[in-house]
């Protein structure tokens, strides 16, 4: 609800903090005492365009602030969480400060934020119905969720979109099997043609390296091989080094006397290095073998090296990239052979998800179409007491082509009315005159008050035009309208004043060459006077004193 205004500078008004209760509050005062004013400035708190004019003459600025209690989980408090600003647990106090050159700045909860934000945070908290209505019913693009909101249309919208979801999916599922299709068809010939040459070859990570080092030493490895060979031959020959220690040592260990003793030390020095020489010609044995090899050998490892390099340019990547080149080709050549019947099979899944997409929209559109019905008959019955009893209310729903279905369903739709039988229905902002056009709204909120999460409305003269009996059911709709929602309505009318759960006189005076405009709370006895005021005018009768307490009791009656 709004809990308080507070204004400063603003046009009239010098200073102004007023206090706000729950349920119907109704604002009276004489023709041109500043009403619209009120309504100026709660429009300036919530958003709507700043002009300069409605800076107090002489004053470099003017501002309001007007506070809203919420339930924490309302939509306005989450869009500033969601938005990395204090939800205030529920309590939103959204000022308004403009300049006497039209600039201005806009806070919630003392944080900064933009016009457009402080209008979407509006668009939440407060409607405001009158002859110059621009928000809330007259939009026909809300038309559709006030309908689902009434008919309890959820479960099915939830349906239908994801049915428009996995449609969604499944056309971008067969335009990509169509397109790698098409991609393969175009290259067919370069790709079977590119895999039969990476299968002969079968290309592995590393080899390119290793195929080289083979290479290199099957290449020196001829002139090395006779090189090791003549070693061998130097060392193993008759007179070769381990022929000639071997033969010393014999000699050695034949030596008898007092010598063999001198010699121990040489023969064991000498022992040590026949083993050691013996290790070193097994070692070089070992080596001569592993250079033998057929020159056939060298062939093959050079035919295979220079094709890894060769189809390395050709697919312009480095060798040890060829098999992840291999990879591709083979999946490319498999879409080429499986290509079609995965197009066919995107193509079953699109017409299954065609199918049910249909399914749920026409299960939605039935409900809707049901629940219009409900919500005509409903608006249009209270029509009449409003004195519109000549008037229809009816939603008009066109279907969409399928192509121009959307998550939310098959068809828009727009509430009509018509206002004598001769006429043509119409969009009710078109076809209803000022005050005609408030009392249809009022009809419609009272139908759909159940289902609204705005929780303050304004009616600004919703009564215009009417007396009597239709003034009576004016007041007694609004009355109604207050039990879901707080209801501020601006008031000619004593049957809507004496319905409101509080009252506050909005008059004009002048202090010196100042003219100011005042808003002041009524207590039981001055409501009486107020709306005998309104009853009989200037002269206030006996007679008009009693009217008002009839209405001022009328719920007790």
């Amino acid at each position: 609800m709004l809990v308080s205004i507070n204004i400063r500078d603003i046009v009239l008004i010098e200073k102004l903090d007023l206090s706000l209760a729950e349920g119907l509050t109704v604002l009276t005062g004489e023709t041109g005492a500043g009403k619209s004013i009120l309504l100026d400035c709660l429009g300036l708190a919530t958003g709507t365009r700043a002009e300069r004019t409605l800076v107090r003459q002489g004053q470099d600025k003017g501002s309001v602030s007007a506070e809203f209690s919420l339930a924490s989980d309302h939509p306005a408090c989450q869009i500033l969480e969601a938005e990395g600003l204090d939800g205030g647990d529920g309590t939103l106090i959204l000022r308004r400060q403009i300049t006497a050159d039209g600039k201005s700045r806009a806070w919630v909860n003392d944080q900064s934020v933009s016009r457009g934000m402080l209008a979407t945070l509006g668009d939440m908290l407060l409607e405001v119905h009158g002859q110059h209505d621009d928000r809330g019913l007259l939009e026909a693009s809300a038309h559709r969720a006030l309908l689902d909101s009434f008919g309890g249309h959820q479960e099915k919208i939830d349906r239908v979109s994801a049915a428009y979801d996995g449609l969604q999916a499944a056309k971008k599922a067969l335009a990509q099997a169509e397109a790698d299709l098409a991609a393969a068809e175009e290259d067919e010939e370069y790709v079977l043609h590119a895999q039969e040459e990476l299968t002969a070859l079968n290309p592995i990570a590393g080899e390119e390296a290793e195929l080289g080092d083979q290479r290199a030493l099957m290449m020196m490895g001829e002139k090395l091989s006779a090189d090791l060979k003549s070693y061998y031959g130097d060392l193993t020959g008759r007179s070769g080094v381990d022929a000639t220690v071997r033969g010393v040592l014999r000699r050695m260990e034949r030596t008898e006397g007092p010598a063999s003793s001198k010699l121990a030390p040489v023969v064991h020095a000498l022992d040590r290095a026949s083993i050691e020489l013996s290790g070193g010609i097994e070692v070089l044995e070992n080596l001569m073998r592993d250079l033998e090899f057929d020159p056939q050998d060298l062939d093959a490892v050079e035919e295979r090296l220079f094709e890894i390099r060769r189809l390395a340019r050709k697919h312009n990547c480095q060798p040890d990239q060829l098999s992840d080149v291999f990879t591709s080709i083979q999946q490319q050549a498999t879409a080429l052979s499986n290509g079609d019947a995965a197009v066919q099979d995107a193509k079953t899944h699109l017409a299954t998800a065609v199918d049910r997409m249909t399914a749920a929209v026409a299960a939605l559109s039935k409900l809707r179409a049901k629940s219009a019905l409900r919500l005509d008959k409903l608006v249009t019955a209270e029509l009449p007491p409003l004195k519109l009893e000549k008037a229809i209310f009816r939603t008009a729903i066109e279907p969409l082509e399928a192509n121009k279905w959307n998550a939310l369903g098959g068809e828009r739709m727009v509430f009509e009315v018509k206002t004598n039988p001769s006429t043509p229905f119409g969009p009710m902002v078109k076809v209803a005159p000022g005050g005609e056009l408030a009392r249809f709204i009022l009809a419609l909120k009272v139908v759909l008050a159940e289902g609204g999460s705005v929780p303050v409305m304004v009616f600004d003269e919703v009564d215009r035009g009417v007396g009597g009996a239709t003034a009576s059911a004016v007041g007694e709709r609004l009355k109604r309208l207050s039990e879901n929602a707080q209801v501020l309505v601006v008031t000619h009318s004593p049957q809507v004043a004496a319905r409101g759960r509080s009252q506050y006189q909005i008059s004009k005076g002048d202090t010196g060459n100042i003219t100011r405009t005042n808003i002041r709370q009524l207590e039981a006895g001055d409501r009486r006077e107020e709306i005998a005021r309104m009853l009989a005018g200037e002269e206030i009768t006996e007679a008009a004193r009693a009217a008002a307490d009839q209405l001022l009791h009328v719920d007790e009656a």
